[in-house]
């Protein structure tokens, strides 16, 4: 790796060989993610430099060459891991598509493919998906993806590559659900509560009073099973559903006050912790 140190430098595209996927060519200095979690699977190869991050109980560590990935729903951090930063290629694997690929490679109906927490280091996998990742990038830059180094089809063979390599050598089906214990059906309650207008202002006595607890209690309570307090959690789900309207490109603005954020700028500093850049420039792109 060059002694340079990376630059805070993002670029989110999508692609139609994967449709419905988010797409990041990325390189991170200082930045540092919040906690969060993405509806799709996360899939990144970190290129150069190191990324460390927190995940499933865990604190790992992402050096280059490797394919740490995120299961859908799973809270997780992400921040540099040495004084340089990070240099990274990261689809966003929409469930549905990954869930197809598996019945198709199995010949038959499989579970979820579930991935386990600890970084994948294998080498070869990583040279798959960066490979992917470039030539549908390239694909998509390319009028009509006419070559040099705009071919569709190659690209498409690329990926489906990348990830049936991934999913044959490193899936597991997805953990049976704990059994439900009593206190599962007030976190149900509670997060319907938060999620049924997403712009009513709610504080948690309401919560704590819509399942019989004290605050302390509920608090304490949502934050153990999901692994963000009721606050934080509101606002990824606010930021997930951000995304629809910003891609269909209504304004900032209008997306802010209708997921429920009290302002733009409230808007963009929760958008830009979780993204890595503003809502304007994630919608432009």
């Amino acid at each position: 790796m060059s002694d340079r140190p990376f630059r805070n430098s993002v670029r989110y595209w999508r692609t139609p060989l994967l449709p419905g996927a988010d797409m990041v060519t990325a390189e991170y200095l200082d930045h540092e993610f919040a906690p969060h979690w993405h509806d799709a699977y996360t899939i990144p190869v970190i290129e150069a430099g190191a990324e460390m991050y927190d995940y499933l109980g865990s604190h790992h560590i992402a050096e280059t060459g490797t394919v740490p990935v995120i299961n859908p729903g799973e809270v997780h951090t992400g921040s540099r891991a040495n004084e340089h930063g990070w240099q990274y290629r990261v689809c966003y694997v929409p469930v549905d598509f990954l869930q197809r690929l598996a019945d198709d490679i199995a010949g038959r109906a499989q579970p979820l493919p579930w991935f386990p927490a600890d970084v994948i280091r294998d080498p070869d996998l990583a040279r798959r998906v960066s490979t992917a990742h470039r030539l549908l990038e390239a694909a998509g830059d390319s009028p009509g993806g006419d070559p040099p180094g705009g071919d569709p089809l190659a690209a498409e063979a690329a990926l489906i590559d990348a990830l049936s390599t991934l999913l044959v050598r490193h899936a597991r089906n997805e953990p049976e659900p704990a059994r439900l214990l009593a206190d599962n059906p007030r976190v149900e309650t509670m997060k319907a509560r938060l999620v049924a207008d997403l712009a009513e202002p709610v504080t948690l006595t309401d919560l704590a009073q819509a399942v019989d607890l004290s605050a302390f209690h509920a608090a304490r309570l949502f934050t153990r099973e999901t692994g963000l307090p009721p606050h934080a959690w509101r606002n990824q789900v606010r930021l997930q559903r951000a995304l629809g309207p910003l891609r269909a490109g209504v304004s900032v603005a209008e997306v802010a006050a209708a997921t429920g954020f009290t302002d733009q700028s409230h808007f963009t500093r929760h958008f830009r912790r979780m993204f890595g850049v503003p809502p304007g420039r994630w919608q432009s792109r």
